[in-house]
């Protein structure tokens, strides 16, 4: 699906299917993460330093999105130069324990994941 599309077209009831795709990318759980750790507004480029592996572009667009969707709010303040902070929204927090569980899961899961991924390297 298209990261800009409001609803699946086949399926437009489905919760799974138009809300995980907008956040189940690779870079916004990490994100919403990111920024609850911080516990605090936080600007672009300490976010940015945070998730060292993301490119700004990405960042941009992640942070947008996680805006429309309102999992984020940016506050821009009128200073030279000006200042933009991202912070978390009470929905994103309502996320958190979600996000907390997979991480446990992901967590008790990944030894055992990590084995089976090699046992299966070459059987396909």
């Amino acid at each position: 699906m298209n990261r800009t599309t409001i609803e699946d077209a086949l399926f437009p009831g489905c919760p799974i299917r138009n809300i995980l795709s907008r956040f189940g990318d690779k870079w916004s759980l990490l994100v919403i993460y990111t920024l609850d750790r911080q516990n605090r507004a936080v600007r672009f480029k300490e976010l940015q330093r945070e998730i060292s592996d993301i490119s700004q572009k990405m960042l941009t667009v992640t942070l947008r999105i996680l805006e429309e969707d309102g999992f984020v709010t940016r506050t821009i303040y009128p200073e030279v130069p000006p200042r933009v902070e991202y912070a978390l929204t009470e929905r994103a927090k309502s996320l958190l324990p979600h996000i907390n569980a997979l991480i446990g899961w992901a967590l008790e899961n990944m030894d055992a994941i990590m084995n089976d991924r090699k046992k299966s390297v070459g059987k396909i």
